[in-house]
Parts: structure tokens; sequence; C-alpha cells
């Protein structure tokens, strides 16, 4: 066996809505077929995969009579018993009826909101009856091209108001399901409200069950403001709100291309798989690896299956070297402690016995500005690892 193929092990996931992407794009009509269900499932096993994930009419259009919901999701069910596969993650898709043309949650039509609380119910339940833990809410909607159109803060109040519903009803119900908030700077809204990573996790703080939620940054969208990824997502760890994450790659200053994993910014690749696997000592990441991106519209069904391979391999091939490279002698005494510890606990914890210790010691300025740092020795080793020349 090569030994960066996956295994279900390494909790590998992707949605319906990704591997069975037909390359639409606002330009082009589809250049491939649309997949059943029970298809993906099957080839996604074939390919390694752990799970895959859903939005509520990925699986059950949308409009469909209860008779109908009834017998898809039989037989996607059965799909998933027969090939292995789980469904760890679930969400709403509110996003691509016109009725959400101006947000599901933020709404300024009260009967849109409703619909949207009505929608996710629903989509809760189905990911729920399906096995999902997690349950995602994007809001692509949730925005504005011109804020004239209502405060923002009514708009937040909104999506909190929605949010604690969704709680209670989780908890009424009994489920065990946490939430996890995504954001995206914009696209298809001119802004979208909470638009990074550290904007959702401030706004958790405001609701009435915090606990129950957290995030779910992706890659693409962190990139698209500008920001490092690796960052955000090391935020929400240290946080304990990292419940889910969506890899994919994506160019600066682009619309979100949702383009497969490492096949931009190979360092910020590497940094991100180092962060998650806990290679330089830190908690490792215990969640689904979900892969939210497609197959180029260049490609045919069977270049899907090598795109979704191909996530799989370079994420693997990835740990590897974050591995090697944390193991790596000269990389660990780069990246030792600078002094033995005998400073740190006083520098954690006021008392006014240790603000009095720190008056009194004496610190030699100008020989610790001439320190070199060697930083730039410790960024070669890595580009020579990731390179496979050491």
């Amino acid at each position: 066996m090569d030994p960066f193929d996956p295994t279900p092990d390494d909790r590998f996931t992707f949605g319906l809505w990704t591997v069975g992407n037909v390359g639409r794009d606002p330009f082009g009509d589809a250049v491939r077929p649309a997949l059943a269900p029970s298809r993906i499932v099957e080839r996604l096993a074939a390919c390694g995969a752990w799970g895959v994930n859903l939005h509520d009419n990925d699986l059950v259009p949308f409009g469909a009579s209860a008779a109908q919901r009834e017998r898809i999701v039989a037989e996607f069910k059965a799909a998933l018993a027969e090939h292995g596969l789980c469904v760890p993650m679930a969400t709403t898709n509110l996003f691509s009826h016109p009725i959400f043309k101006d947000g599901a949650f933020s709404s300024n039509d009260p009967k849109v909101r409703a619909f949207a609380l009505r929608k996710t119910m629903d989509g809760i339940d189905l990911g729920v009856e399906l096995g999902a833990k997690t349950y995602v809410f994007w809001g692509g909607r949730e925005g504005s091209e011109t804020d004239a159109c209502r405060d923002p803060r009514t708009a937040l109040a909104r999506t909190r108001d929605a949010l604690d519903f969704l709680c209670e009803y989780v908890r009424e119900r009994k489920y065990d399901l946490k939430f996890a908030l995504e954001a995206k700077p914009n696209e298809p809204r001119g802004d979208i409200y909470l638009p990074t990573t550290g904007h959702m996790l401030h706004f958790i703080s405001t609701l009435a069950h915090p606990e129950m939620v957290g995030v779910n940054p992706e890659v693409a969208h962190e990139t698209m403001a500008g920001l490092s990824f690796v960052h955000g997502v090391a935020q929400a760890m240290e946080a304990g709100k990292l419940f889910h994450i969506d890899l994919n790659a994506q160019r600066i200053g682009r619309y979100d291309q949702d383009l497969r994993f490492g096949s931009e910014d190979l360092r910020q690749a590497f940094l991100l798989v180092r962060l998650l696997e806990g290679t330089a000592g830190g908690a490792r990441y215990d969640g689904p690896r979900h892969f939210d991106a497609h197959a180029y519209r260049t490609e045919d069904e069977e270049g899907v299956w090598d795109f979704a391979r191909g996530c799989m391999r370079t994420y693997r091939m990835l740990a590897q070297r974050a591995r090697q490279f944390d193991a790596d002698p000269e990389v660990r005494a780069l990246t030792a402690a600078q002094d033995d510890g005998e400073l740190d606990p006083l520098l954690a914890g006021f008392t006014p016995e240790k603000a009095r210790r720190l008056r009194a010691l004496e610190f030699d300025v100008e020989a610790r500005a001439r320190r070199g740092l060697r930083y730039e020795r410790l960024d070669q080793l890595m580009i020579e690892h990731l390179l496979g020349f050491r």
C-alpha cells in the first residue's frame, strides 16, 4: 500500500456538494453530470474517505414531499451502511433559493426569518437522523450591498436570536449536537456580517449557550480577508472552539476558489497541518478533516476522484513532513526556549510580590537587542523539509 493513501482513521470527509460539484460557474454551464448521493458515497469510500457531509437540499430537494424525503433518506442510509461511511456534519442551505436574497436569519422580512428557522429545524432533524454530531452555519446571504437597508446591529441581534432559538430546540430535543459558525468576508454578498473567525469567536460569547457553539474556519474564507488562516485556527483551538474545519486552497485577492487542498501556498498548508497534528508539541485537533473544495472545471467524473484523492494524499504528505521537521535536532534547538524557564512563574498571574521582583530585575537591554534569533535558518530548514531535501 502507498504510505500516503488515506484510510478511515484519518477522519477525512467531503461534502455531497464538493465532489458533486458539476463545474457550473457564473460564466458557464455544467461540464459534468450530477452524481447521485449513493454514487458519491460509493466512490468516496473507495478513495479512503471516512465520512460525507451535506446541506439539507444536497440530499432532499427543496420542496420534496414527506414521502419523497423518506425514500431518499432510506436509500442514502443504505448506501452509508453498505460502504461504511458516516455523516459527521450537516448544514442548511439558506442561500440558494431567491427567498434568501436579503438574508435568512438577518432578513428584514419576519416571514423569511421564520421560514429560515423552520427550514433549519428540519435540517437539524435530518442531520441528527443521519448521525451528525456537528451542525455548521454559514451565513452566505447574511450581509448587504448597501448598509442603508438595516443597522448592522439589528442584523447581529436577529442572528443571535436565531441561534439562541436553535440551541434551545436542540436542548429540548436532547440531541447530541453542537453548532459551528463559519465566517466569510464577502461573496455572494458585498459584505457578509461576522466576516472572520475572530468576529465569530466574540459573537459566540454573547449567546445564551456559548458552550454549544464553536467555529468552522475555512482556508479560502480567511485567506480572502488577507489574514493568516493558521493564526485564526490557533486562536480557535486555544479557546476550545475549533468544532470543525474546512480545508481547501485559495490565492489571496481572488474570489472564493475552493481549490484542491495544498495546491496554493504550500507553506501555509504545511503550517496548518503541523498545527492540527500537534507535531510541535501542542494539543492535536481530533475532529474531522473536511475538504470543502471541488475539482477544476476541466475535469470529468474521473478527474473528480483524482481531486479527492489529491486532497487527502497532500494532507498525509504534509503531516509526515511536519513530524520530520519537528523531530529534526537542529529545528528543535532553534525553537527551544531561550532560557531555563526560571522567569516563567514570575510572568503569569499578578501578585504584588511578583511586581516587586520584576522591578528589581536587572536587564542588559542592549545585549538582548543584539541577539540574533536565526529565524532565517529555521525558515530555510522548513523549506528544505517541504521540498524533501532534508
